[in-house]
C-alpha cells in the first residue's frame, strides 16, 4: 500500500514502543501480551487521535483552512488533542462537546475541560446527548464565515476514510516492529469507539495480506451498531488505496460496556489498577480501561492459548484519567 500519495503531518518523532509486559503476562497466565504505546504519540498527552490527525490537519491545510471544527464528549480525548493540532500549525479550534451523561460538562471540571481552557480553545457549544453533532459544528462553522474566516470540520474522533489511514499507517509500523523483534502477532486487540481505530488497523493487517485479525472491543454500542459503523469506515478507507475490504474482517467483542459510554464497571477499576500495578501504565476509564477489562475477559474465557502473542493497543487517554478519580475510591 502506498500511504506516501497523501498529504501528512508529523507530530511524533519516530515510533512508539511496542513493549511486552511480563508481569502482566504472568498475573493474567495466558498469552503472551505485548502493547502498542500510542498513549505516547506526540501533541498534548498523546493518544489515538494524533495519528488521525496528521492526515486530517493536513488535509485542512491543502485547503487552505484557518480554523478546525470537532466534537467529543465533555473529556473528549480527540477534542484536546485537534485543539493540540490545531496550536502547533497556528490555527483557531471550537469544539462542540456532548453531554452523554446528563449535567455532566462542567467549564471548571479537570481533566482534558482544564486542558482545552489551557491551550487556548476558541469557542466551546455544549449540546446535549443525542444531539446531531454535524448539524451543530455546521453552525459554528457559519459563524466562522461570516467573520471571514475558513473553517475545517473534522467528524468525532477523527473517523473518516482521512483519518482513518493513521491507523492503517500504524499497522505498518507494527509489522516493521515485530519483523526487527522476531515476533509473530497471533492477534491485536483494541478499542471500538467512533471506530477509526479499529478499521484502519483492519485495513493495515488486511491489506498487507497478514492474516493477523484485529479484535476491537466496543466501549460505546452494541454490535449490531457497531460492526456496520467499523465496516463502513473500513470500505471507504480501503478504497482510497484502491482495495475491497471484505466485511467479514471485522470483528467486534461486546458484553464491556456496562450501563453506558464513560460510566463505571468494576471490570474496568480492576483493569486499570492491574495495569498500573503490574506494568505502571496508566489506562483511562473511558476508552483503554473498558477495552483492557474485554482483553482479560477473553483471556479468561479461554480465548487464547499460552504462547500466543496478543498485541494491546494503548490508545492513551489518561490525562482524562484524574477527573474520574472517584471512580477508584474504595
Amino acid at each position: 500500500m502506498n500511504l506516501s500519495q497523501f498529504p501528512r503531518r508529523r507530530y511524533t518523532e519516530g515510533q512508539t514502543p511496542l513493549e511486552f509486559l511480563p508481569r502482566l503476562t504472568q498475573e493474567l497466565g495466558g498469552p503472551n501480551i505485548w502493547i502498542k504505546r500510542d498513549d505516547l504519540l506526540g501533541l498534548a498527552g498523546g493518544g489515538n487521535k494524533t495519528r488521525k490527525l496528521e492526515f486530517l490537519v493536513a488535509d485542512a491545510l491543502a485547503q487552505g483552512a484557518d480554523t478546525l471544527i470537532t466534537c467529543g464528549a465533555v473529556q473528549s480525548n480527540h477534542c484536546r488533542l485537534t485543539l493540540a493540532a490545531a496550536c502547533k500549525e497556528g490555527l483557531r479550534c471550537y469544539l462542540v462537546l456532548e453531554e452523554r451523561v446528563p449535567g455532566s460538562y462542567n467549564a471548571k471540571a479537570s481533566g482534558n475541560n482544564f486542558l482545552f481552557q489551557l491551550m487556548g480553545v476558541a469557542g466551546i457549544t455544549v449540546v446535549p446527548g443525542g444531539s446531531d453533532l454535524m448539524e451543530a459544528m455546521e453552525k459554528v462553522a457559519a459563524d466562522v464565515r461570516n467573520q471571514g474566516g475558513n473553517p475545517y470540520i473534522i467528524p468525532g474522533g477523527g473517523s473518516n476514510a482521512v483519518g482513518t489511514m493513521g491507523y492503517v499507517a500504524c499497522a505498518e509500523e507494527i509489522l516493521a516492529q515485530a519483523f526487527d523483534k522476531e515476533l509473530t502477532i497471533d492477534c491485536v486487540v483494541c478499542t471500538s469507539g467512533s471506530g477509526g481505530t479499529h478499521a484502519g488497523l483492519a485495513v493495515g493487517f488486511w491489506g498487507n495480506n497478514t492474516g493477523i485479525p484485529v479484535v476491537g472491543i466496543n466501549i460505546s454500542r452494541p454490535n449490531a451498531t457497531q460492526r456496520p459503523l467499523i465496516y463502513k469506515d473500513a470500505k471507504a478507507t480501503a478504497e482510497r488505496l484502491g482495495l475491497d475490504f471484505p466485511e467479514e474482517f471485522v470483528e467486534c467483542v461486546e458484553g464491556y460496556v456496562g450501563p453506558g459510554y464513560s460510566l463505571p464497571t468494576k471490570e474496568m477499576v480492576e483493569a486499570v489498577e492491574l495495569m498500573a500495578r503490574t506494568e505502571a501504565i496508566l489506562l483511562d476509564p473511558v476508552y483503554t480501561g473498558k477495552t483492557f477489562s474485554g482483553l482479560i475477559g477473553l483471556i479468561r474465557q479461554g480465548q487464547f492459548k499460552k504462547g500466543q502473542n496478543v498485541v494491546f493497543v494503548h490508545t492513551g487517554g489518561s490525562p482524562a484519567l484524574y477527573h474520574y478519580k472517584d471512580y477508584f475510591e474504595q
